[in-house]
């Protein structure tokens, strides 16, 4: 914590962690107090426009597969819609403000993560880390896309170099990436894991063994296959893309660590994604990211309300059109204080050594 300043406190899942607070956190908490309260109903509502919709979808989709299979991929998309939907339910019950009860949030969130397949305590875990270390130069690499300093870049052999720009490659990111982050990736117990996560991971992979070994058995591994992949391989797509745009912009937040604030990275750092209507329903509002960072603890069917009536403004608000583009930016460039490009990056270099030729002596 920063010497000399208040502390904020901020619940993930339910665990308490500390931040340092520079300013204005008693007035934005006193704001946003009112819509941290779960709302039963209206968590209902979100459960029967989400899971529900999606499972009816997956249904018809294996009788769609005596039709056609453009008929499949037809209804894969409003599928996939509904699976993001049910995502941005079990996220919020990783932070606990779904439902009023610390127990039920967590017996939703196992079962939804199945659907997900995403282990419930193990992506809580991350995702906590996540909200603990945004936009801090020093903590990086835990539950955020890798992002290096242009200086970082500079400093990597050109292999290192070019795994990077592999991995920041659109194609890669959004076509290799779902694979990874949705099917491979939350299938591993790693060492050091403590017994919760490994219980969290270990139960995921076992019920839905179970779940994919009786629906091969019951409709084919092929049909499975054909029915299940095109649904959860465009949510993990568009996650990935919707995670990216979140916190990946030109004028984001960057900070050494003393310098780091919990609210500027909240508003400075946290876009608010300006969607159309519908596009607000299937991501559940979590483009009102600012919103979010700010406190947890309020569910998604509140965040636009929050919004609306907080004065809250983040310093980035990012239209579609924008938000596609910003898929561009892949480096910080700590003297300009934006994200930048590959190119600007190299030309920055360029400008950099020919100013520096006209200030240098000659022989």
């Amino acid at each position: 914590m920063l010497a000399g300043q208040p502390e904020a406190e901020l619940r993930i899942g339910w665990r308490s962690v500390s931040f340092a607070s520079q300013g204005g956190g008693e007035s934005w908490r006193s704001v946003l107090a009112p819509y941290m309260a779960p709302r039963f109903r209206s968590a209902l509502r979100d459960l029967m426009t989400s899971a529900v919709p999606y499972l009816a979808l997956i249904a018809s989709m294996f009788f769609a597969l005596r039709v056609s299979y453009f008929l499949v991929l037809a209804l894969a998309i409003p599928a996939a819609g509904f699976l993001i939907r049910t995502f941005i339910v079990f996220h919020d019950c990783a932070h606990g403000s779904f439902l009023a009860s610390k127990r039920a949030n967590a017996r939703l969130g196992a079962m939804l993560g199945v659907l997900l397949y995403m282990p419930f305590a193990w992506w809580r875990h991350k995702h906590a880390v996540h909200h603990a270390t945004a936009g801090d130069l020093d903590r990086r690499g835990v539950g955020d896309i890798q992002t290096l300093t242009v200086s970082e870049y500079r400093g990597r052999p050109w292999w290192g170099r070019l795994g990077y720009r592999l991995f920041r490659n659109p194609l890669v990111m959004f076509g290799l990436g779902p694979l990874w982050v949705v099917l491979i990736g939350p299938r591993l117990v790693s060492p050091g894991m403590n017994r919760k996560l490994r219980r969290s991971v270990v139960g995921t992979d076992l019920s839905l063994a179970l779940i994919i070994a009786a629906l091969c058995w019951l409709v084919g591994w092929r049909e499975f296959l054909l029915v299940q992949a095109p649904p959860l391989l465009l949510t993990g797509a568009v996650g990935i893309w919707l995670f990216y745009v979140q916190h990946q912009f030109e004028h984001a937040y960057w900070e050494t660590n003393d310098a780091w604030s919990f609210d500027a990275a909240a508003i400075e750092g946290s876009s608010h994604l300006d969607l159309p209507r519908i596009l607000h329903f299937f991501t559940g509002n979590i483009g009102f990211h600012h919103i979010h960072h700010l406190s947890v603890r309020i569910p998604n069917y509140n965040l636009q309300a929050a919004h609306q009536a907080g004065g809250l403004e983040p310093t980035s608000t990012l239209s579609l059109r924008d938000a596609l583009h910003a898929v561009r930016l892949k480096l910080w460039d700590q003297d300009q204080q934006r994200l930048v490009s590959f190119r600007e990056a190299k030309q920055t270099r360029s400008h950099g050594r020919i100013a520096w030729s006209r200030m240098a002596p000659p022989d």
